[in-house]
């Protein structure tokens, strides 16, 4: 996958999450989990976008590293929205889904960026 085509899929899933926050209900629970999850899956995107203008190896570490550490954090809160009942699992399991892939890909490019050294 090329850096265009996963600045498009991070962008994507922002997007979708902040689909996402509008359908929880209007609780203190919906408010205050949609408020973390809208900043995490947001960053996923933006810090991504960040990690393609490093300009070393270590600053490209450490940026992938927060983007691994954001997607992550997103599949927290989507399985709190589950657990919580929140949402029904049909309306997250996707997008739960996709928040593992977006934190696989991450720790993979981490991982062999900082083995390539």
């Amino acid at each position: 996958m090329t850096d265009t085509e996963l600045k498009q899929r991070t962008k994507t899933f922002a997007l979708r999450i902040m689909k996402l926050v509008d359908a929880l209900p209007k609780t203190k629970s919906g408010h205050a989990i949609g408020a973390q999850i809208v900043r995490s899956g947001t960053s996923v995107g933006a810090n991504y976008r960040a990690s393609c203008r490093a300009r070393s190896k270590a600053e490209f570490i450490a940026k992938i590293g927060v983007v691994e550490e954001e997607a992550d954090e997103c599949g927290f809160w989507l399985e709190l929205i589950v657990e919580g009942g929140l949402l029904p699992a049909s309306k997250v399991s996707a997008l739960l889904q996709e928040a593992g892939e977006l934190t696989a890909i991450m720790a993979a490019s981490r991982i062999s960026a900082s083995r390539n050294r």
